[in-house]
């Protein structure tokens, strides 16, 4: 395998940029240099400055790359088009000319990547994990999801950007049947995959079953892991997604559920080269511990072969 790990400021409790206990943009990226990452993403958009002088100095100085541009928001409302079409122009306008790394074997698109993402739901937040309570959008919405989604594909094409489509706890594509849904309706031209391992497991799925059965639209992939424990709790709670994290659900990689060394065996089986982003979403309260956290995902994962 050609693989380059990275990581994301959800390590550091970034996902609500109006959260106003977010560590600073800079410490981050010290961080997530000492501990050993090749790059990051730039994180929800608001967090990081869109200025591109700012951020190119701030990056080379610290020996890192931002490998991925986020679109986290209502993919749904037909309403919020115009908003995310913003949000991808300014994003993709700064990502887009940032340093990029030189492309691997088996690195199916370059870097950077937009990943999409759908967010903003209470009836499928506090459904999370639960594929049997999760109400379904009917056709007329799911119809108007799928133009957002080619919308902010579109910007995304129009920067030399690969957008990736990530099913995410807690929004409208999570289960089985909305990634097969999703699949079917934005074609590969249009649009991949970024599949996140522990995403997956969250929404009662095998990780390595789903990405092996995607591996042809899987340009991208998150990484994850779960802690049982938490798990198990927050499933018999009526419980938001981002309060279970923050409650630990999510563990540093090798601590937790998902077998990491069938994971590699499956990549290196596909031949998958690129990135690889590690995210372990928690309250920005805790980030003091993010750094020992990052680090001993990267060491495990170095551990097992990546």
């Amino acid at each position: 395998m050609h693989v380059t790990i990275t990581t994301a400021p959800c390590c550091w409790g970034v996902d609500d940029v109006h959260n106003p206990h977010l560590p600073d943009w800079r410490l981050v990226l010290d961080e997530a240099a000492a501990a050993g990452y090749g790059g990051l993403e730039l994180g929800p958009y608001g967090y990081m400055p869109l200025d591109l002088a700012t951020v190119a100095e701030a990056l080379r100085s610290r020996g890192l790359a931002i490998v991925a541009g986020t679109i986290f928001d209502n993919l749904v409302a037909p309403e919020n088009r115009d908003s995310l079409v913003r949000q991808a122009q300014a994003i993709c306008a700064l990502v887009s000319r940032l340093p990029q790394p030189s492309p691997v074997p088996g690195q199916r698109y370059p870097t950077p990547y937009l990943t999409v993402m759908d967010w903003g739901h209470d009836e499928r937040d506090y459904a999370a994990g639960h594929s049997d309570r999760a109400p379904r959008l009917l056709d007329a919405a799911w119809a108007g999801m799928v133009g957002n989604i080619r919308a902010i594909a579109g910007v995304a094409a129009a920067h030399g950007m690969r957008p990736v489509i990530h099913p995410h706890a807690g929004g409208y594509i999570e289960f089985g049947d909305e990634i097969e849904r999703i699949v079917a309706d934005v074609p590969a031209d249009i649009a991949g995959l970024c599949l996140d391992t522990g995403h997956l497991w969250y929404a009662g799925m095998d990780p390595v079953a789903m990405i092996e059965r995607h591996a042809d639209r899987t340009d991208y992939i998150h990484f994850k892991d779960i802690d049982r424990g938490v798990f198990d709790r927050v499933m018999g709670e009526r419980i938001r997604f981002f309060e279970a994290c923050a409650q630990g659900v999510m563990c540093p990689i090798g601590r937790g559920l998902i077998d990491y060394p069938a994971i590699r065996d499956l990549l290196e089986r596909i031949a998958y080269g690129g990135f690889i982003t590690v995210e372990q979403e928690r309250d920005p309260r805790n980030a003091a511990g993010s750094i020992a956290d990052v680090k001993a995902s990267r060491d495990y994962l170095q551990s097992v072969g990546f």
